[in-house]
């Protein structure tokens, strides 16, 4: 599996405008990454709690700065869970300097 995918990492912070009022801004960083199915386990569990996982983005943990939004084929997401490097729930294995980002699907309004 290679990293042929383009996956946008969306951070949240905020500056303040010239008389000092706080405003949010978003912040966008273009990455690199594959693309994962949820497993079958996985999926029932979360679907247990409330959740609902859609697809599992593997990247460089290097590049994930503990953003909760990414957006991927024009479509936002919403990360559910984050796990490094080793072996995952779903038996297979990441390479010690990856990180998978299970996600899910967020309304068309944010």
């Amino acid at each position: 599996m290679t990293y042929d995918h383009e996956l946008v990492l969306i951070a949240w912070g905020v500056e303040e405008d010239e008389i000092g009022q706080q405003i949010p801004v978003k912040t966008r960083t273009q990455i690199l990454c594959k693309v994962k199915s949820i497993g079958r386990s996985e999926f029932y569990d979360a679907a247990m709690t409330g959740l609902k996982p859609e697809i599992v983005f593997v990247i460089h943990e290097a590049e994930y700065g503990e953003e909760r939004e990414v957006e991927f084929e024009e479509q936002k997401y919403k990360v559910l869970r984050t796990y490094k490097g080793g072996m995952t729930s779903h038996g297979s294995k990441l390479a010690f300097d990856e990180m998978e980002l299970t996600c899910e699907r967020m309304a068309d309004d944010g």
